[in-house]
């Protein structure tokens, strides 16, 4: 499993609200969580084969990435999955298109 720098891991975070997002696990509190360096998936290709498939093999061709922002908080959360070195890989190289 491929940690920060820091030594944070790695994860893709679902949403009560549908969201999917990848970035550094920074802090996990009762009712949010904080991520840096993290991205959202707007969608992903049938190939990835569902969300679970975010985390073990990442986004492959034909999903939508979007750029990273520094930081983000989020509520709701529904599943933290944390991610295999080949799919921090993936998230990394942002694929859109």
């Amino acid at each position: 499993m491929k940690m920060s720098e820091n030594g944070k891991p790695r994860v893709v975070v679902t949403t009560k609200h549908r969201g999917v997002f990848f970035g550094t696990l920074d802090s996990r509190e009762p009712d949010h969580i904080v991520l840096t360096d993290s991205r959202m998936c707007v969608y992903w290709s049938r190939e990835t084969k569902g969300v679970v498939g975010l985390a073990n093999t990442g986004p492959l061709h034909g999903s939508k990435v979007t750029q990273s922002a520094p930081k983000i908080e989020l509520v709701d959360v529904t599943a933290i999955m944390h991610c295999t070195d080949s799919a921090v890989d993936k998230w990394e190289s942002a694929p859109w298109g």
